[in-house]
């Protein structure tokens, strides 16, 4: 089976029987659906589960994949040739993201994605270089305008980060 079907198979699997209550791929694997092919060593998947305040949140994700043949290699489980980082929602921001999310097709599998505009500001929040690019990439694709990624950004506390990141990047294309 091909590695993104194979990782939606079970991430559906997960949700069914209450694993997670929901999940979406976001990162760079998500960033592909709406621009070029980017280079990412894995994917990312966030996660909400039915118990956010056990020790372990990602106990059960993890005895989950084992049980099913996935086994842990450091953060991540290897599903196929990817591998796939749990991340759990974490700030409104990812809880927003997660509920606002696509469901793609795959090959007749559907698998939940982050849309345009939540990966941007998700990416403009944390702020790293490669960050900043996935915003670019992302506005230069037309996945999203600047108006959607700023009012986003004024919604969740971030129109500094935005006004920053638009002096820096964006006011030499005008």
């Amino acid at each position: 089976m091909e590695p993104v079907k194979e990782v939606a198979v079970l991430l559906n699997a997960m949700r069914d029987s209450g694993v997670v209550a929901d999940y979406a791929l976001f990162g760079a694997a998500a960033q592909m659906r709406y621009t070029e092919p980017v280079a990412t060593l894995d994917a990312d998947v966030l996660v909400a589960v039915p118990a956010p305040d056990r020790l372990d949140v990602l106990g059960p994700i993890y005895e989950f994949c084992r049980a099913r043949g996935y086994e842990a290699e450091g953060e991540s489980v290897r599903v196929g040739a990817w591998p796939v980082q749990f991340v759990p929602v974490f700030n409104q921001l990812t809880r927003d993201a997660l509920a606002a999310a696509e469901t793609a097709d795959f090959d007749g599998v559907p698998f939940r994605i982050v849309g345009p505009t939540h990966l941007a500001v998700i990416a403009l929040s944390a702020g790293r270089a490669k960050d900043s690019a996935r915003v670019l990439a992302l506005l230069e694709s037309g996945s999203v305008t600047q108006e959607q990624v700023a009012a986003l950004a004024a919604r969740e506390g971030l129109s500094d980060a935005w006004t920053r990141f638009s002096l820096r990047f964006l006011d030499e294309r005008d």
